[in-house]
């Protein structure tokens, strides 16, 4: 399978366990949607959010590489919330429902899905997104 799609599907089972742990407070999707329809939408957030890995991570992360050295890598968290964050946004612009209640809430989402794709990398032996 190309590595494109690993982390794709890897996102996707991420967000849902993020969404599925944070409860009110990460949404994606509607709780009147039929199960094909949650995870068309579960699979739309992927997408964008891999995209965003693959394409913005990589850029923010090497223009804030003085700030993330001199904060031990907890700059890392703010990164991770505010791409999670623009997830969100661009979801929105395309019309699927993917809600985050804030940056807090965005940041612990970032935290369940690092630690989720670390998990699941273990098993696949790919890196499921550029963290």
């Amino acid at each position: 399978m190309p590595k494109f799609v690993t982390a794709w599907i890897l996102s996707g089972l991420a967000l849902a366990a993020a969404a599925a742990l944070l409860g009110d407070h990460m949404n994606i999707g509607v709780a009147s949607d039929s199960t094909s329809e949650r995870i068309i939408a579960v699979a739309a957030v992927a997408l964008v959010f891999t995209v965003i890995n693959a394409f913005v991570a990589p850029v923010i992360k090497a223009l804030s590489l003085p700030f993330i050295i001199i904060s031990l890598g907890f700059a890392l968290l703010v990164i991770n919330a505010l791409l999670l964050l623009l997830t969100e946004w661009v979801t929105g612009e395309l019309d699927v429902v993917f809600e985050v209640d804030g940056f807090w809430w965005a940041v612990l989402g970032s935290i369940v899905i690092s630690i989720v794709n670390t998990v699941l990398s273990g098993f696949t032996g790919k890196s499921a997104s550029r963290r």
